[in-house]
């Protein structure tokens, strides 16, 4: 019988991550290492993708960093022949690379109805167009291997809308509706090793949403924080590190018949009807 703790084992597992070098895409990356995991750091800027891959390296584990637009299919493909040169074929494929804008958020002077299209389409760009080509390139390769796994990044206003984000809460909607429906393409037309989930973050602070959460010049939580404090029965933002143990289940043997799912990692927010 085999031991428990092996159904966790990512040893020696290739795994790409694109946003690599942000807050959570750098959590990821550090505590996949840190599991045994090759990994393949995805970043648009090369210096930043290969300072987190030698932080890595200098702490033992198995990294290499490279520069690659998600939106840019040729630079994935690049990135997909410089890894499988290295280490093989990919096992996993974590797009973590998303965001919103400024410009593309409404505010009391910034009405919808004067979002301009060109920062709109950027942030569905960015969430969905860029999750979409990633899962081409790095799935293709897992179809003809007959296995791998990938996990998107959807969020909390893919399953409840929030007020002003509109394109980021469009984009990511889709996001986890084309996980549904690869998870079933993948595994009709090509293995059912070969599986796709998501996970749907609530809130944390990043770098793409700190102007909204943190009043800059103080330091403080922002009103619009301070709601969505009230509404999370955990009462606190969530931390990077919160999303390791679903991230950790969802690509392990441990969740083998598990597809085509979307798991929210919101201290309840979801959950909370507001009374």
């Amino acid at each position: 019988m085999e031991k428990p703790y092996a159904l966790f084992d990512i040893q020696g597992q290739v795994v790409v991550v694109t946003g690599g070098t942000g807050v959570l895409g750098g959590a990821m990356v550090r505590y996949l290492a840190q599991m045994g995991a090759r990994v393949v750091i995805l970043s648009r800027h090369a210096e930043l993708s290969l300072a987190k891959a030698r932080e890595i390296q200098e702490n033992g584990g198995e990294a290499i960093g490279m520069a690659a637009d998600i939106l840019d299919r040729t630079a994935l493909e690049g990135a997909l022949e410089q890894s499988a040169a290295k280490w093989g074929p990919v096992d996993i494929l974590i797009n973590a690379a998303g965001g919103n804008q400024a410009l593309a958020t409404t505010s009391d002077t910034r009405p919808f109805f004067d979002l301009e299209w060109e920062a709109m389409a950027s942030v569905i760009d960015v969430n969905l167009a860029g999750t979409v080509r990633c899962c081409q390139v790095f799935g293709r390769s897992m179809a003809s291997t007959g296995h791998g796994c990938i996990i998107n990044i959807a969020s909390m206003s893919a399953i409840r809308p929030l007020t002003r984000i509109p394109a980021y809460s469009a984009a990511k909607a889709a996001v986890m509706n084309f996980t549904q429906w690869l998870a079933t393409y993948m595994a009709r037309e090509y293995s059912p090793q070969i599986r796709v989930n998501a996970l749907a973050p609530g809130f944390f602070l990043t770098n793409q949403n700190r102007y909204l959460l943190e009043d800059a010049e103080h330091g403080t939580p922002t009103s619009r924080a301070l709601q969505i404090l009230e509404h999370t029965p955990m009462g606190r933002m969530g931390q990077p590190e919160d999303l390791l143990g679903p991230l950790h289940w969802l690509i392990s043997p441990a969740s083998a018949f598990v597809t085509g799912i979307v798991i929210p990692v919101d201290g309840g927010f979801s959950a909370f009807g507001g009374l």
